[in-house]
């Protein structure tokens, strides 16, 4: 967290990609205004602090380096991408590198939405956490547009596939359509979806495919992104800091050694790690060198890589390693689930378990309807938790969510004196018995075009969104919602 006498330098890299030669150069700058580390953001970009006295000589390296960058502001969100996960965490798709350089390229604009461009067939960086995202389809060059309105939960499925090209054109005049209509599309409880479709294709001549197939969200799993992992005859190396700092030394050292073994590319990623393709294999002692001088440990364990928390925010991050440490010591598995800590409103995290913070120290409790953190649909599970009875809670959470995994009843506690400790209530809703996806008709299904209060009996051609299963494979199932008194 920056003092009063610090600014907070931000740089976008779009897609979360950035050539080792222009991150040393960044490098260089920030360690000459006396930086010495640099963190990486949710949405895959730098952030640096600054005392108040290196302020002008930053903004004249900046601007002779050409470098676009942000003084203690947010107002140009970076486009979060999935490229990171190509040839090393997904495999056989079209989405490809070319593809994310040629759509990167394209934007001649600066977004003030948030734009996410995600391979639907990977579940390492989010499908919705920007007001914009588009989504890789079957169709090659192709891509599902789902427009989440800014300042809102409200999520519209573009009515037909968006064409590659067309991408950056159609993010520009949608971001124009809504800022210039403001009291219609931004931060309002309803939202004539359909009508800013109307204003959008007046204005340009897009290339449209229509949508054959639903979106089908693939089960939540976070690859372990740590170390040293072969693919192919190559390898690539994935650095995370339990403290969000790297040394900017440490980082001058990484891209010397890119530049001298011909690795072109650094990857951030939205869980803020770092990660390197492409190494030799006659290369990798000189890595293991690297890692040594900076006593950098790459095998953290699974439960602390599966956070997401505000950027830059000291007491998210202290809370988080106080609740890690309380797994470990609950030797609690936490495999297919991610967590989240909002401090601030409407700050687009996602995970499949959510900690809101209230006034004073307490906290909310969340979890998404199945358990997947590309859900929209949040639950309640405790309200008015105090900081220090998070951990119970959540232990409490997790062990509930394997015991739907593996269909065991959970019955309500006790206490010593025999008295219930929670009010359970019925809740019924419809549960796939292939994957164990929920449809609850208090939630609908929107990302299909399913209103929130439609009964499960009035769908027709219904499929599960995870795993395509018809409707005749769901069943009815009691989802006992403890409630605190």
């Amino acid at each position: 967290m920056k003092k009063e006498s610090e600014h907070l330098v931000k740089v976008n890299l779009p897609g979360g990609v950035i050539s080792a030669g222009d991150m040393y150069e960044i490098l260089i700058i920030a360690e000459k205004a006396e930086a010495k580390h640099i963190r990486l953001g949710n949405r895959q970009q730098l952030y640096f602090t600054i005392a108040a006295e290196y302020l002008e000589d930053l903004e004249n390296d900046m601007l002779s380096a050409e470098i676009a960058y942000e003084l203690d502001a947010d107002n140009y969100p970076n486009i979060l991408s999935s490229y990171v996960t190509d040839t090393v965490f997904n495999y056989e798709n079209w989405v490809k590198e070319g593809v994310y350089k040629d759509i990167f390229d394209d934007f001649n604009h600066k977004p003030t939405l948030k734009i996410n461009v995600v391979d639907s067939n990977q579940t390492f960086a989010p499908f919705f956490t920007g007001n914009l995202n588009f989504i890789s389809s079957d169709v090659s060059n192709y891509w599902y547009l789902y427009v989440r309105f800014p300042k809102t939960n409200i999520l519209y499925c573009w009515p037909t596939l968006v064409y590659s090209d067309d991408v950056a054109e159609i993010s520009r005049i949608i971001e124009e359509t809504i800022l210039s209509n403001k009291d219609i599309f931004y931060d309002q409880a309803k939202v004539n979806s359909a009508f800013l479709h109307k204003l959008v294709t007046s204005k340009g001549n897009f290339v449209m495919q229509p949508i054959v197939q639903p979106l089908r969200i693939p089960d939540f799993q976070l690859p372990y992104y740590e170390g040293f992992n072969r693919y192919g005859n190559k390898q690539w190396l994935g650095i995370y800091r339990r403290d969000e700092l790297f040394a900017v030394d440490f980082l001058k050292d990484i891209c010397a050694l890119c530049m001298q073994t011909r690795v072109g590319q650094l990857y951030t990623t939205p869980w803020k790690s770092l990660l390197i393709k492409g190494i030799e294999q006659k290369d990798r002692e000189q890595w293991g060198l690297i890692l040594n001088k900076y006593r950098i440990n790459v095998r953290h364990a699974a439960n602390e890589l599966n956070w997401q928390i505000e950027d830059a925010c000291d007491y998210c991050l202290d809370l988080k390693k106080q609740l890690v440490r309380d797994f470990e010591d609950a030797d609690l598995r936490t495999y297919r689930l991610s967590f989240a800590i909002k401090k601030q409103p409407k700050t687009g995290l996602c995970g499949s378990i959510i900690l809101k913070k209230l006034e004073g120290e307490f906290f909310e409790i969340q979890h998404t309807r199945d358990f997947n953190p590309n859900s929209k649909d949040y639950s309640v599970y405790r309200q008015n938790v105090a900081k220090s009875d998070l951990s119970e809670h959540l232990i409490e959470l997790c062990n509930w969510f394997y015991s739907l995994k593996s269909n065991i009843n959970i019955s309500t506690s006790v206490d010593e004196e025999g008295s219930e400790e929670n009010v359970v209530s019925t809740h019924i809703v419809h549960q796939c018995k292939n994957c164990l996806g929920i449809y609850d008709e208090n939630y609908g299904d929107e990302l299909n075009g399913i209103a929130p209060g439609t009964p499960f009996e009035s769908l027709k051609g219904y499929n599960c969104p995870t795993c395509d299963s018809p409707k005749e494979d769901f069943e009815k199932v009691n989802l006992a919602k403890a409630i605190p008194i």
